[in-house]
């Protein structure tokens, strides 16, 4: 079976797989980037000690303590682009406050995918992980907090109840799509829903 293509001649592009707790984001992440050929950042190696430990007593973090991480890891994925030309993350980039903050910190065009997961699902998988310090009791917190991305935001919206390497393909056809209108001159849309089902 032949691995997915990434696309080619991409401007300088940076691609944060987004959502709660158990979405799939890092596993999303780890196979794009090798796609794409890619560093992978992952936003959890960002959080300082105090919020590890916060959030592994179960205890929902604040915005005080996520604008440092936020702007930790947007830095690192900034100095990624300037050496590689591309980068993706993973960052649940919950609220939309959260997505600017990425966007300030990063000095090329941000896309976001969004992972979509029922909570019946999340929370089995969240049951079943032990090699993670958050807690399947924060998943209410961050279900509540999750603000989807808006149509005026370049979002990818996927139902990830389908392989990796099936929700790396969409995405991939999805940047492409992206790069072509760019090329083409024409103002692509924002929020495109793309189901995988």
């Amino acid at each position: 079976m032949q691995p997915p293509s990434p696309p080619a001649g991409s401007a300088p592009t940076a691609i944060i797989v987004m959502g709660v707790s158990g979405s799939g984001k890092t596993t999303l992440g780890g196979v794009l980037a090798q796609a794409l050929d890619c560093p992978f950042l992952d936003g959890d190696a960002f959080h300082d000690p105090v919020a590890i430990a916060k959030m592994s007593a179960g205890e929902p973090l604040t915005d005080d303590d996520r604008w440092p991480w936020l702007d930790r890891l947007g830095g690192a994925m900034d100095q990624a682009l300037a050496s590689g030309g591309r980068v993706v993350a993973a960052c649940s980039a919950l609220r939309r406050g959260y997505r600017d903050r990425l966007r300030a910190a990063i000095s090329a065009p941000a896309r976001f995918v969004l992972l979509d997961v029922s909570s019946d699902e999340l929370q089995r998988r969240l049951d079943h992980r032990t090699d993670h310090y958050m807690p399947a009791s924060l998943l209410g917190s961050q279900l509540a907090t999750l603000e989807r991305p808006g149509a005026d935001e370049a979002a990818l919206l996927l139902t990830a109840i389908a392989s990796p390497r099936q929700l790396c393909e969409a995405t991939l056809a999805w940047l492409r799509a992206r790069d072509d209108q760019a090329r083409h001159g024409e103002r692509p849309s924002g929020h495109e829903p793309f189901s995988t089902l």
